[in-house]
């Protein structure tokens, strides 16, 4: 049987000069959209308009925030929109001296998980709470949302400049 002997071929930059090689070069116009979905999409530009909605499943009678088309626990489609208070409740919390890119804080940030009234136990959305000294925040404290002006919204969870305490 005979073996085949390949030899190793080096290109030159003179190859491409003289049009030995065969090559292409452009500028791709490399667009790109992103779609949030149906549920996302409602969810952001009711952000937009300074509210807040969930979706209801007609299976286990939950009401889902985030909204989501099908539900998780009984994989049944989510059957109608549901509008939700911009109160809700301090679900855990944690005090944030460093950033995400190891800035350091004088004063923490306070990120929250907020059960959001009029949603199903264990719903709700993270967020940041603001105008509380660190040291009175507690699980179980009511808080309202601070929107931004509605010049400044632009369908997304950042509409809502962050959460406040309120009286119960």
């Amino acid at each position: 049987m005979k073996e085949h002997v390949y030899d190793t071929v080096y290109l030159r930059s003179k190859d491409f000069e003289e049009g030995r090689v065969l090559f292409e070069t452009w500028d791709p116009k490399a667009r790109y959209a992103w779609d949030a979905g149906v549920a996302i999409g409602r969810f952001l530009a009711e952000l937009k308009a300074g509210r807040l909605v969930g979706r209801h499943c007609p299976g286990c009678r939950r009401v889902l925030i985030p909204p989501r088309m099908v539900c998780e626990h009984c994989f049944l489609p989510t059957d109608a929109w549901v509008p939700l208070q911009d109160t809700g409740t301090v679900v855990t919390y944690s005090l944030c001296y460093i950033t995400w890119d190891m800035v350091h804080l004088k004063e923490p940030q306070i990120p929250a998980v907020i059960a959001i009234d009029g949603a199903s136990p264990g719903m709700g959305i993270m967020h940041l709470l603001g105008e509380v000294d660190p040291e009175a925040v507690k699980i179980g404290m009511r808080v309202q949302a601070v929107w931004k002006p509605a010049e400044e919204r632009t369908g997304a969870i950042t509409d809502i400049a962050y959460f406040k305490p309120v009286e119960s």
